[in-house]
């Protein structure tokens, strides 16, 4: 069964290079998600390299987003029972701390539960904001046995990793700490199977992902390949070994020294200035927010989205392709914010690398108010 598995990603291509594909994509339940992935051709040693890394990446660095914390001015105690309520108070905390969600949020936002009973309440009642999807409306949550009102504030947070109920929490206002397992990864398997010997053998690498229903096996296995290349690229761009840490003090923090021998995969977007003012400084850049370039909503909620917050942020640490990868980012919007940059800082655009590259020219009478 492998040796046909790998016969049939290998009629895929036949180029040197490793190459990806899914084998597997399995939805058994609305809060399980199966996938399973083969690379290859690999060169000895490779696999496990990979396999060890992806694995790290996809348990330790994939954000999830869970309820943080309860609130209710009925209840006196977290380990209190109320009259008309089937389960405890602790046992409510549980059933909260199980319900799966996805949301892309940036920071902490409030969710409400208010039923009246009798009957069951379940995830469907969460009454949540639109950035929040319920993944499975069905889970349930408490039921009441009495006519009874049951009025529930819910903190959501979006994080990597667990989160254990602080010990210093305030109980006075009613609010109770619940703890959450943010990684969306449930089990992560690899395999490794050798093909050939000696000089010739090559290795594949198989990857088993189970997830919890808020991003499919595909997404999370793309996310972790993101947040390694994300961990590795410092030693891409970063700056000579001979310069010192001195030299990033305020009266020599001009524009950014970069290696000459390294040529970043996707340059930030300060490389497309030809021209740079020699008086500025990186700390103007870093004191000059987003939200003082007066961008359109959408344009500026996108960049919020991406937590970029300031300019040096923006054009040091991004990409144009990084931008254009951001969900509803169009080129027309990093035409306008080239342009809006560029006039501001009274720099030129190198014109022919964004027409050679990305296809298009900056219009220096660019309006974002014409789109």
């Amino acid at each position: 069964m492998v040796q046909e598995q790998i016969l049939s990603a290998s009629t895929v291509t036949k180029s040197p290079y490793p190459v990806w594909k899914c084998l597997d994509l399995i939805e058994e339940t609305k809060r399980l998600s199966y996938g399973r992935f083969i690379l290859s051709p690999l060169k000895k040693g490779q696999a496990e390299t990979i396999g060890i890394g992806m694995r790290r990446a996809l348990l330790g660095e994939i954000e999830g987003t869970c309820i943080t914390s309860v609130k209710s001015e009925n209840i006196p105690h977290e380990y209190s029972t109320l009259v008309g309520i089937e389960e405890s108070v602790q046992e409510i905390l549980l059933n909260l701390k199980e319900i799966v969600l996805r949301s892309f949020l940036s920071e902490t936002c409030e969710a409400t539960i208010c039923a009246r009973g009798p009957g069951s309440i379940t995830a469907k009642d969460i009454i949540s904001p639109p950035d929040v999807q319920i993944v499975d409306n069905t889970q349930h949550i408490a039921n009441l046995t009495e006519p009874i009102e049951l009025r529930i504030k819910l903190q959501i947070e979006r994080r990597r990793g667990y989160l254990l109920k602080r010990s210093n929490y305030n109980f006075e206002d009613g609010s109770y700490p619940v703890d959450a397992l943010f990684t969306p990864i449930r089990n992560v398997n690899h395999g490794i199977y050798v093909s050939g010997s000696g000089f010739d053998a090559e290795e594949v690498l198989f990857i088993e992902i189970w997830t919890n229903g808020s991003l499919t096996p595909r997404e999370a296995i793309q996310d972790a390949a993101g947040k390694l290349i994300e961990l590795f690229m410092p030693f891409l761009i970063n700056t000579n070994e001979n310069i010192e840490a001195k030299d990033t003090s305020a009266e020599n923090e001009y524009m950014f020294p970069r290696n000459q021998f390294l040529v970043p995969i996707h340059p930030p977007l300060f490389d497309l200035f030809k021209y740079r003012k020699p008086s500025i400084k990186k700390r103007e850049l870093k004191e000059t927010y987003i939200d003082q370039l007066e961008l359109p909503p959408r344009v500026y909620n996108c960049l919020k989205r991406a937590k970029i917050k300031t300019l040096f942020h923006l054009l040091h640490d991004n990409s144009a392709e990084d931008l254009l990868n951001l969900e509803h980012f169009r080129i027309e919007d990093l035409n306008g914010i080239l342009e809006i940059v560029a006039k501001h800082f009274g720099m030129d655009l190198s014109k022919s690398t964004l027409d050679d590259r990305y296809g298009f020219r900056i219009d220096s009478d660019f309006d974002f108010e014409s789109e």
